[in-house]
């Protein structure tokens, strides 16, 4: 890959690793902790990621069971849990608390895929902004000293990096469906 390409390779890369982190936090039916990363509990003062105050663990396949390191903040966490967009009611017996995955509906498995689907497109829609914007930057090349094949041969080259990472975006939206969709 030509030097003048890599830092596009790069962005593209990093939208595709932002769309597997999107995607993981989707929940399908089983018990991820995964569906725990964007929530922050109130640790004296500061939101922390609930990995960092206390053991997640996953006893069960529908069952994510955290134990934190403090008593005092168990019900922090259920707030926070209850606060975020995951649906799930938390339970504590005083010491840990429980969160049980209920079996999705057809109907939300539907909506799950419509949303993971809604999500690919939007990772592709960052792909293809970023070879705009490496196309914009290789016409100005064009004012310079680099010939006009050169800059051709760099935008076919930017393409087939395009072409690559929209069909991982296809690639990761099927595994995300059948997940989904399998019952």
């Amino acid at each position: 890959m030509d030097a003048r390409l890599q830092q596009y390779e790069d962005k593209m890369r990093k939208a595709i690793e932002y769309l597997e982190g999107d995607y993981n936090t989707i929940r399908a039916g089983r018990a991820n902790p995964h569906v725990l990363d964007k929530i922050r509990v109130d640790y004296y003062g500061t939101p922390t990621p609930i990995q960092q105050v206390g053991n997640v663990t996953v006893p069960e396949a529908r069952i994510i069971q955290i134990a934190p390191w403090e008593k005092s903040l168990i019900k922090p966490i259920e707030k926070a849990i209850l606060t975020s967009d995951i649906g799930i009611n938390p339970s504590n017996d005083g010491s840990v608390i429980r969160l049980v995955f209920p079996e999705l509906t057809e109907e939300r498995r539907k909506d799950l895929a419509k949303e993971v689907k809604k999500k690919a497109e939007e990772g592709k829609v960052a792909i293809r902004n970023i070879r705009r914007d490496g196309n914009d930057s290789l016409k100005k090349l064009g004012k310079t000293d680099v010939s006009e094949d050169e800059i051709k041969q760099l935008e076919e080259e930017l393409q087939k990096t395009t072409d690559k990472y929209i069909k991982e975006v296809d690639v990761l939206m099927e595994k995300k469906t059948k997940e989904i969709m399998t019952v």
